[in-house]
């Protein structure tokens, strides 16, 4: 459980590149998780491009972090799933799979939310030339810490009730 706790947004990023094994161990993870149905609606897009990561960070008030990030992963899901009702919420643990993995190899991520923002949706489908059967969720940037953030405790007992 060290990743759980040590797990905390990064926002800035030294300039280097994450090495591909690295990627695909976060995409690993990310696809490792439990999903409704076992319909595994997710897709990934790896964006490395420095004028797509630009644009992407346009597309969010939040989203400014991606104009310095080496790389980022757009999360989509796919819309012809079984329990499309379930897809935000497939899509949130599949997320922080990839989070914690990220956590694991001592990098640092972010997650931006981009569903339900229709206009975030929007903006990034057009960005990425997003297919018609796929909807963009959320981008998490990534890459080595431009400086160690130390997690927060948030804990609360007094969120606890017993029945």
């Amino acid at each position: 459980m060290n990743s759980i706790f040590k797990r905390t947004s990064v926002r800035m990023f030294e300039p280097r590149m994450v090495e591909d094994e690295k990627i695909k161990d976060m995409l690993r993870a990310a696809m490792a998780a439990p999903s409704a149905m076992n319909q595994q609606p997710w897709e990934f897009f790896i964006v490395k491009k420095r004028d797509i990561l630009e644009k992407l960070s346009t597309a969010s008030k939040y989203a400014v972090c991606l104009k310095n990030a080496p790389a980022a992963i757009l999360l989509c899901y796919r819309n012809n799933i079984p329990a499309p009702e379930y897809a935000d919420i497939d899509m949130a643990v599949c997320a922080e799979n990839l989070l914690l993995e990220a956590t694991e190899l001592k990098l640092g991520a972010v997650f931006l939310g981009i569903s339900p923002h229709k206009d975030r949706m929007d903006a990034v489908a057009e960005i990425i030339n997003c297919p018609d059967n796929l909807t963009p969720f959320c981008i998490i940037p990534f890459g080595y810490p431009a400086k160690e953030i130390m997690p927060k405790n948030h804990y609360d007992e007094k969120r606890i009730h017993e029945i």
